[in-house]
């Protein structure tokens, strides 16, 4: 990666940052000029007590300046008071918008990659780096700010004195600025890799410690401890190239903050001999000891140090969303040629893909396999469930249930055939698309197994820019086994997977509906808190289960969502769910649940049957085996 790409995508982003925030820019520059304002009459003061003061025998006037000088000082003492309250305006909404961009990214890398759903950099990249990034940005805008007022009260002080001056300070100054200028993009890259290594070394050792039992049960410690050596080495390596530019950095800075004081005190008899006087000179000196070069040598370290480093962490965050390869994606793969139709359906009429709004989701010839040499789990399903429908899914523990949610849900991609979902592919939706659906950055994102809704609007890369990112795709909610409930009110977690405000009267509606009304008193109504430690499993999925008939997602999946739910309870929320306008598919447990819905599919390892509870019995040997099992169980 160059160092100009990521100085163009970071600088790009910085400008988005600070377009916002003119208000706090503002107030921070004239708390600065008092900054200023200090500079100048330190030296200036410095001068005139000499020359107008104590060399001309009036004491009392050189008192009187240094007087000046001090009350200089205690200006400078209110304007940075000042100025550490302005910047705070600046820092905290950065670190707050890294962090949800952090989020965002994790889940992006995650709903486009599901078995690298762990990833360990993305914790570094929450913690470290975004605390890195505060710090850095705080110290290199506090320090940057401080040298550029600085700077121009001490300029102005200096050509006030006598510009004659300036021809002396300033050559040496420009030529250790350019020094130093010239090790910040290697040392850039230098840190850029060394973060890099960091990463692959924290994911790695990760890896590494979640197999380490059977790692040592097989006797491949040594091979498996070798790319970690490799990364520690090149760690190593890495810390000795950042130690020599950081070396060849002093250098400069030793030339940009010693060598215009060497010049002026050399130059001395020179500018007496040119009619400066010894005031001035005097003068010029304390500009540079006191204000200049104590602030220059400051702004080269911040920038060194802090603003390189602050590059690289930033261009981490700004770097595109991983997506899925488009060759890789089943949506651009054509039906096989040899594909029936669609379960229950008559092969004269059955569907094509993309079929119109009577169908909600499609597959065909799908096959699915964890793994290039495992036995499928899913093998050439072909499946068609109309729009309003209610389906049931059944089969033996492990046999699919899970991964054919996982595929209408977009989590997985299949390894052969096609999924759609409301006649779009199931991963097909672009950014755009969604963000016209949904402009509060609000909605459903399927995470690690479970689908969350994620609020907030945030900075990450898919918002205003590429339009790459994590969008959600309203068209469908996932309800896992293990509930999602969160730490809030009960109302923002009845609502939040919905995209727009919700009335009060929509959500008793829907808490009527799913007999969860009672719960929702218990824990002192709407505005009541939710502490998801205090809730019983049963009682976290009654919570979704209503968050879910307030989605406006026309289709539902259920897989067990409803399994630690009593009977009678868990009939009410199927009946309501069903009754809900759109498509419903539950993964059932009970032989009640598969009951009650309008079609059930068996999966049974070797083929798909799909009828209704009344006729498989006699076509599915499993399904009445499941029949006879659940009805022993009572």
């Amino acid at each position: 990666m160059s160092g100009d790409g990521s100085w163009r995508r970071v600088s790009r982003e910085g400008r988005r940052f600070l377009r916002g925030r003119y208000r706090s820019l503002r107030r921070l520059a004239l708390w600065s000029l008092l900054e200023s304002a200090h500079t100048f009459l330190g030296g200036y003061a410095v001068a005139r007590a000499l020359d107008d003061g104590f060399l001309s025998g009036r004491t009392g006037t050189g008192l009187g300046w240094l007087a000046v000088a001090g009350a200089g000082a205690l200006l400078g003492a209110l304007a940075l008071r000042g100025v550490f309250g302005g910047l705070a305006d600046l820092v905290e909404p950065l670190r707050d918008g890294l962090v949800r961009r952090s989020v965002r990214q994790a889940i992006g890398r995650a709903v486009a990659d599901p078995g690298r759903a762990g990833d360990a950099g993305a914790v570094s990249r929450l913690t470290q780096q975004t605390e890195m990034a505060r710090d850095s940005f705080a110290g290199l805008v506090l320090v940057a700010r401080s040298f550029v007022f600085t700077a121009l009260g001490a300029l102005l002080g200096l050509a006030a004195l006598d510009p004659v001056l300036l021809v002396l300070v300033l050559p040496a100054l420009l030529l250790g600025t350019a020094g130093f200028l010239a090790t910040l993009r290697p040392m850039a890259r230098v840190q850029r890799a060394a973060l890099d290594t960091d990463e692959a070394l924290s994911a790695r050792s990760g890896e590494l410690a979640a197999g380490l039992r059977d790692v040592v049960a097989c006797g491949g410690g040594a091979s498996a401890g070798a790319p970690v050596e490799r990364l520690i080495a090149e760690q190593e390596r890495l810390t000795g190239r950042l130690a020599r530019w950081t070396a060849l950095r002093t250098l400069a800075l030793g030339v940009a903050g010693r060598l215009p004081v060497v010049a002026l005190l050399a130059g001395t008899p020179w500018l007496l001999g040119r009619g400066v006087s010894a005031g001035a000179v005097a003068g010029a000196l304390t500009y540079l000891v006191q204000s200049l070069l104590p602030a220059l040598d400051a702004l080269m370290t911040a920038v060194g140090a802090a603003g390189t480093r602050l590059l690289v962490v930033l261009d981490r965050f700004c770097s595109p969303q991983p997506s899925p390869p488009p060759d890789s994606d089943p949506a651009t793969t054509a039906p096989a040629a040899n594909a029936g139709p669609p379960l229950g359906a008559d092969p004269a009429t059955a569907p094509g893909l993309g079929a119109g709004p009577g169908v909600a989701v499609e597959l065909r010839g799908v096959w699915f396999a964890y793994g290039p040499r495992a036995q499928p789990v899913i093998d050439g399903l072909d499946l068609t469930v109309g729009a309003g429908e209610h389906l049931a899914v059944v089969g033996p523990s492990g046999i699919g249930k899970s991964t054919l949610t996982a595929l209408i849900a977009g989590l997985l991609l299949p390894g052969g055939g096609t999924v759609w979902v409301a006649g779009a592919p199931a991963r097909g939706v672009s950014g755009q698309e969604v963000s016209a659906q949904d402009l509060t950055g609000r909605g459903v994102y399927a995470q690690g197994g479970s689908a969350r809704g994620v609020t907030g609007q945030g900075t990450g890369s898919g918002q205003g820019g590429s339009g790459q990112g994590v969008w959600p795709d309203l068209r469908r909610t996932l309800l896992p086994q293990q509930a999602y409930v969160f730490t809030g009110t009960v109302r923002e977690n009845l609502t939040h997977l919905c995209p727009g405000p919700v009335s009060g009267a929509q959500v008793e509606r829907a808490t009527a509906a799913l007999g969860v009304d009672g719960l929702v008193d218990r824990l002192g109504g709407l505005d009541g808190a939710v502490d998801p430690a205090r809730l019983s499993p049963g009682e976290r999925q009654h919570l979704a289960l209503t968050a879910a008939y307030l989605s406006p997602a026309p289709l539902l999946l259920l897989d067990e969502a409803t399994c630690h739910l009593d009977l009678r309870t868990e009939e009410r929320a199927e009946r309501a769910l069903a009754a809900r306008p759109g498509t419903l598919v539950v993964v059932a447990h009970r032989i009640s649940s598969a009951a009650r819905a309008d079609r059930v599919l068996v999966l049974d390892g070797t083929r798909a049957v799909c009828g209704t509870h009344a006729e498989l019995p006699a076509r599915s040997p499993l399904y009445r085996d499941l029949v006879g099992l659940w009805n022993a169980r009572g």
